[in-house]
């Protein structure tokens, strides 16, 4: 199964550099490690919408909430389980928190 690991901050989180630690992280995992990437800034979000034909954009992220999305992972493993103690290691949510989100398909 393949789960997405959402990484997020607020406003308390404190900008800190671990890429080193995250490509440690990522060899670590190996092959099960599929994907990784980090976001722009929810600032330079822009969000469409389509109502009634009208093709709505607004600046912004989508949530408006205290908390963003700044990067994902995805990872391959055999349950919800063992996607939270793969996420649990991640050098991120020593910082921020990781959301974890099974994918579809």
């Amino acid at each position: 199964m393949k789960y997405m690991l959402l990484l997020g901050a607020d406003d308390e989180t404190p900008e800190v550099d671990i890429a080193a630690e995250c490509v440690a992280w990522s060899a670590d995992l190996g092959a099960r490690h599929l994907l990784a990437m980090g976001l722009y800034p929810p600032a330079e979000a822009t969000t469409v919408r389509v109502r009634d034909g009208e093709v709505l954009v607004t600046d912004g992220p989508f949530a408006e909430t205290k908390e963003q999305m700044g990067g994902v992972s995805v990872i391959e493993c055999d349950s919800a389980d063992e996607a939270r103690k793969i996420a649990a290691t991640h050098p991120w949510a020593r910082y921020g928190m990781i959301e974890v989100r099974q994918l579809l398909g």
